[in-house]
């Protein structure tokens, strides 16, 4: 196996898939905004409510469009840079792959109704009503491609005999042990993302001296349902690493730094390595691993030692982790301080330290789903389907992998200026209070 090869492959799917995340979280995220959105602007007969839900969904159907170009994209390298794997577990996992497409015209046809739509129903509630199924497509087609990605960590359904799959059950293999938790962390963890990006953005906005009640009520309703999402993503978080004790240890053991298996463990803040795998300048939470894995600080977790060492995942995970769990907090923290002083303290919620603090909440809330998504596929190296095919079995061994990376890194250079320059220019031209006296005669 030409190792250049592998590593040029992992390279452009990591590429790939860090772009995509991005879009792939709005998409599941900001339906279930404009869709909580217009439901308050309707029963409450609120127009600033409805104008939030109008050009959220203007600037989503820009999205959703680069989504779906780098989404072909993934679908496209996984028979090109990975054929070994495609041959062996492509059958299984045609299913998912199917039902996701599947899920993304459903989401796609009736989004194009809801867009072409608008104040063609006497009955505003029909309107709204074609917003439950643009959500149960954004976030069954999430789901469906997560059960690949959960699949690919617990992997069943399947017999391997002379390197091929027979006695496929495609749905013992979607609900494969990984699934419930996986599905349930991008789930939330998408909604909480997108929320908190809108809510930098009314931020930000806010800061620059606009200061109409359209700003405010729409920070009012990311920031709550950000901090709602907020506590379903711990939730979410606490569920994955009891998985992780249960089912994929190594991974857990690895981004805690957690070498000797052992009971009432220390987790492992930050920190570094010497060159004798010795822990230094770390925060250290007595028992806190344990209690994390298992529910009691009493609960064995199984150490890196106990492994392998050529299957033991990079050490280096250790600090995704981390980061991933800080910014979690931050977003927690952040959303919660917002919801108490509007209640109590609405000029302090108002204020410029705290909406500095909401506006970097957008940014690092999505640093933290790539810090996730890094901590999730590279904690499963040196495997690509745990237990049966290592990521160097699996790669292409054709020329011009590298040409290939060079194509796909212009062509996502270019689909982010496009989506940049666009989105600017379409709420620039237009901000919101010039739409609202245009179409209420106020603000």
């Amino acid at each position: 196996m030409d190792f250049d090869s592998v590593l040029l492959s992992r390279m452009l799917t990591s590429i790939t898939l860090a772009f995509h995340i991005i879009f792939a979280t709005i998409g599941v995220g900001i339906p279930v905004m404009i869709s909580i959105a217009e439901f308050i602007g309707i029963k409450r007969n609120d127009q600033q409510y409805l104008l939030l839900a109008r050009r959220w969904a203007r600037g989503f159907t820009i999205t959703v469009a680069v989504g779906v170009v780098t989404g072909t994209a993934i679908g496209l390298q996984l028979s090109l840079l990975w054929p070994t794997f495609m041959r062996v577990a492509g059958q299984v996992i045609a299913l998912p792959l199917f039902m996701e497409t599947f899920a993304f015209f459903f989401e796609a046809i009736f989004l194009g109704i809801y867009l072409y739509t608008w104040d063609r129903f006497k009955n505003k509630w029909i309107h709204w009503i074609l917003t439950i199924p643009i959500m149960i497509g954004s976030s069954a087609s999430a789901l469906f491609i997560t059960t690949v990605n959960a699949f690919m960590n617990t992997p069943q359904g399947f017999d391997l005999v002379m390197g091929k799959a027979v006695n496929i059950d495609p749905i013992a293999a979607m609900l494969n042990p990984a699934t419930p938790t996986k599905v349930f962390h991008v789930l939330t963890s998408a909604y909480l993302t997108s929320a908190l990006i809108l809510a930098a953005i009314t931020a930000f906005y806010l800061l620059k001296n606009r200061t109409g009640i359209y700003y405010r009520k729409a920070l009012r309703l990311t920031m709550s349902a950000a901090f709602i999402f907020a506590i379903l993503t711990a939730l979410a978080g606490d569920f994955s690493a009891k998985f992780l004790a249960e089912h994929q240890p190594e991974k857990l053991a690895a981004g805690e730094w957690h070498f000797e298996t052992e009971d009432n463990a220390d987790l492992i803040l930050f920190g570094t390595l010497n060159e004798e795998n010795e822990i230094e300048n770390e925060i250290r939470l007595p028992g806190f691993l344990s209690f994390l894995a298992g529910g009691s600080f009493n609960y064995e977790v199984t150490g890196l030692n106990e492994f392998p060492k050529d299957e033991i995942p990079p050490l280096w995970i250790h600090y995704m982790f981390d980061l991933m769990v800080s910014i979690g907090f931050y977003s927690l923290f952040i959303t919660g301080l917002f919801v108490v002083f509007s209640k109590w303290k609405k000029g302090v919620a108002f204020s410029k330290p705290l909406l500095w603090g909401i506006v970097a909440s957008g940014p690092l809330s999505m640093l933290a789903i790539e810090f996730g998504w890094i901590y999730a596929e590279v904690g499963r190296q040196p495997w690509i389907l745990r237990g049966y095919m290592k990521v160097a079995e699996a790669a292409t061994t054709a020329d011009g992998v590298g040409l290939t990376l060079l194509l796909f890194v212009g062509l996502y250079i270019i689909l982010a200026i496009f989506c940049i320059v666009v989105l600017l220019k379409m709420f620039k031209n237009k901000p919101a209070e010039i739409e609202l006296e245009q179409r209420f005669g106020k603000r």
